[in-house]
């Protein structure tokens, strides 16, 4: 029989709490195994996301075209009369009214010509009354037969010359008064001025009509813009089938787009379309009337205009943002029934607004994904939510976050 030694026992009972330390952090501990607070099986929860149900509706489809904005009415206001410019009486850049001076001509020889054209009506008229006299008193002569037939002839075309000198004298005074008159040179319209384009002191109207300034009439104003000649024949033939119907009312309405991204807040009227293609860019142009009642938008100014020329009785309008373009088409992700998304391949018609209008691709009751995209896996179901816009967010998120804690929980 061996002897036990006591320094063999040693190791053994030191190694002992090590395996008690390794055996309680197995399977059965509670810091191993599938992680604090995940779902049984160590998965990932299901990721949320804003939804939109779809309901097919009357929609007018709006088409966005660039535009530019024109000027009612433009008047160049000119010297009509040879004339040094002695005075200007408007302030540049403001409102004029029709028939407001806006300068002054120096008018000393038109006067000059006046009083000469006046001193000749009186000589014409003294001429006149000579000749009348003379009739007068070869009259009964001619009656007698104490002259001759000759001098009573000579006689009265004397006076009717005299008369015809008048009356030349007579229009020529009435001209010098109309060139005075052009000496004070005035608005032709009413509307806003620009800048004076000659100063005090310039010789104006010699040999030519000066342009002295420009006056615009921006209360209404014009949009001249164009669209597709095809997209006109495209929405012609929908109309005749049947699928598309015309905008309601007697002109149809445009809206104006700044360049800042705002509405302009009063509707355009549609006045006109030319009825030739532009042959170099196959382009149709149009015209609106856009009131500016405040002179907030100017002529020159690039705007877009949204002309809403149909409607669609069953469309649906859906949020930009849900909707994925490009060149082999427009997608859309459709939540199914076991909450996998799955892409569906949709026919957009127009805007209206900040969404597109759906017209193909799309059934009733569908849930569309609007928000979420970044927290979505390949193949994994979501966490449907109904999805708010920007404004209303607030109240949609205590909902979507309370389906969130739900999800995680279980």
């Amino acid at each position: 029989m061996t002897a036990f030694h006591p320094h063999l026992r040693l190791p053994v009972l030191a190694g002992l709490p090590l395996l008690l330390a390794l055996a309680a952090c197995g399977p059965q501990g509670g810091a191993g195994g599938a992680g604090a607070g995940g779902p049984p099986g160590g998965g990932m929860p299901p990721a949320t996301v804003g939804v939109v149900t779809v309901q097919p509706g009357p929609v007018p489809l709006a088409t966005e075209l660039p535009g530019r904005l024109e000027a009612w009415r433009v008047a160049q206001v000119r010297a009509r009369v040879p004339g040094i410019v002695a005075r200007r009486q408007f302030t540049e850049g403001a409102l004029v009214k029709a028939g407001q001076p806006l300068f002054q001509l120096d008018a000393a020889a038109f006067q000059a010509a006046v009083a000469s054209a006046e001193a000749a009506v009186a000589r014409a008229d003294a001429g006149v009354a000579q000749a009348q006299a003379q009739l007068q008193r070869n009259q009964p002569l001619a009656e007698a037969r104490a002259i001759s037939a000759q001098e009573w002839l000579q006689t009265q075309t004397t006076l009717k010359l005299a008369q015809a000198e008048v009356a030349t004298a007579r229009a020529a005074l009435q001209t010098a008064r109309i060139n005075l008159a052009y000496t004070a040179i005035k608005a032709p319209i009413a509307g806003r001025i620009g800048r004076a384009l000659v100063t005090e002191g310039a010789l104006v109207g010699q040999g030519d009509a000066t342009q002295l300034a420009v006056i615009q009439q921006t209360h209404p104003l014009y949009v001249n813009f164009s669209q597709s000649a095809a997209d006109a024949l495209r929405l012609r033939r929908a109309f005749d089938s049947g699928q598309l119907k015309k905008a309601t009312g007697g002109a149809a309405e445009i809206r104006v787009v700044l360049d800042d991204g705002s509405d302009y807040p009063l509707p355009g009227k549609l006045l006109f379309a030319d009825p030739t293609v532009d042959a170099a860019t196959g382009q149709v142009s149009l015209r609106a009337e856009l009131p500016n009642p405040q002179g907030l938008l100017l002529p020159g100014l690039f705007v877009k205009v949204r002309l809403v020329q149909a409607t669609s009785e069953n469309a649906f309008a859906l949020p930009q943002q849900a909707v994925t373009r490009s060149g082999t088409g427009d997608t859309v992700l459709v939540v199914g029934a076991d909450n996998k998304p799955a892409p569906r391949k949709i026919t957009v018609g127009g805007s209206q607004g900040a969404n597109w209008v759906v017209t193909g691709g799309l059934a009733a009751g569908e849930r569309v994904i609007v928000d979420g995209f970044q927290k979505m896996m390949p193949g994994a179901p979501v966490n449907p939510v109904p999805w708010a816009p920007p404004g209303k967010a607030g109240a949609a998120a205590p909902a979507a976050s309370s389906a969130a804690s739900t999800a995680a929980s279980r």
